[in-house]
């Protein structure tokens, strides 16, 4: 008898409920406050000559900031960090930052 059998017996003698619900309700959605218009530059200062990606404007807490950080670093394929209210990308990618910022609702110069 595998698990699934074990399983199946205890949820039809009642030992088990047939479905677990729960109370916690997951918002993995990060909401953007629609009045923050974020500005998106390209620097190099201080890197050894590195470009770098900097997006500011944001008036969200720090939680907030690495959520939208994490995902702009996921959909980039790059690495980052987000601290002091802006986010850092790693490279050039002034325009596909702006693209995605957009289609997270953010306005975006």
């Amino acid at each position: 008898m595998d698990w699934k059998d074990l399983l199946s017996q205890k949820v039809a003698n009642g030992e088990l409920p047939y479905e677990e619900t729960s109370n916690e309700q997951e918002d993995t959605s990060v909401k953007p406050a629609k009045t923050d218009t974020l500005s998106v530059l390209l620097d190099k200062k201080g890197r050894k000559g590195k470009v770098a990606t900097i997006v500011v404007g944001f008036t969200c807490d720090d939680v907030c900031l690495k959520e939208i950080a994490a995902k702009l670093k996921s959909k980039l394929a790059t690495g980052g960090s987000a601290r002091a209210g802006e986010i850092l990308i790693q490279g050039d990618r002034v325009n596909d930052t702006k693209t995605i910022l957009k289609e997270m609702g953010y306005k975006v110069k």
